[in-house]
C-alpha cells in the first residue's frame, strides 16, 4: 500500500509528522512488516528524533545550523536565496526516507521516538511525503 500526504511548513525546523505516518499504517492493516517513509524535496530530510522535550530538537536545529551556516562565500547556488545551499546540504547529510517496523499493527518506534520532517528552508512550503506500507 502507498499512499502520499502534504505537509505544510512555515519555517525551519523539525515538525512531526508521526501520527500522520501512523494513520497510513493503521489503514494499511498489516500486523507485521515495514513502513518507508520518503520525502520528495532536496532542501528538507526526515529523522527519527526525541518527541518529549523540545529542548533537545532546538539543539540539534542550532548544531545543524552552526555546522552548515548560511552566507558562506564558497557556496555558489543562490538561486533562492542564502538558505538555499545550506538547505541542500543539510539534507544531504540527514536523509530523505526512513525504514520503521511494524510490530502488532503499529509503528515500532520507541516511547520517545517521533517521526520528524526537518524543513531547512526559511519560508518552508508545501512539503510531499510517501509512505509505503508491506510485508
Amino acid at each position: 500500500m502507498v499512499e502520499e500526504f502534504t505537509v505544510t511548513t512555515r519555517r525551519q525546523g523539525l515538525h512531526e509528522v508521526t501520527s500522520q505516518v501512523a494513520k497510513v499504517v493503521k489503514k494499511a492493516g498489516f500486523s507485521e512488516g515495514l513502513c518507508t517513509v520518503f520525502l520528495r524535496h532536496t532542501s528538507a530530510s526526515l529523522v527519527i528524533q526525541e518527541n518529549a522535550d523540545p529542548s533537545a530538537r532546538e539543539d540539534l536545529e542550532r548544531w545543524l545550523a552552526r555546522l552548515v551556516p548560511e552566507g558562506d562565500p564558497f557556496y555558489r547556488h543562490d538561486t533562492e536565496g542564502p538558505d538555499d545551499m545550506p538547505a541542500h546540504i543539510k539534507s544531504a547529510l540527514t536523509q530523505t526516507s526512513l525504514s520503521i517496523p511494524i510490530l502488532h499493527a503499529q509503528l515500532a518506534l520507541g516511547s520517545l521516538q517521533g517521526i520528524y520532517l526537518w524543513e531547512h528552508r526559511h519560508r518552508g512550503g508545501e512539503r510531499e511525503i510517501v509512505v509505503h506500507v508491506g510485508v
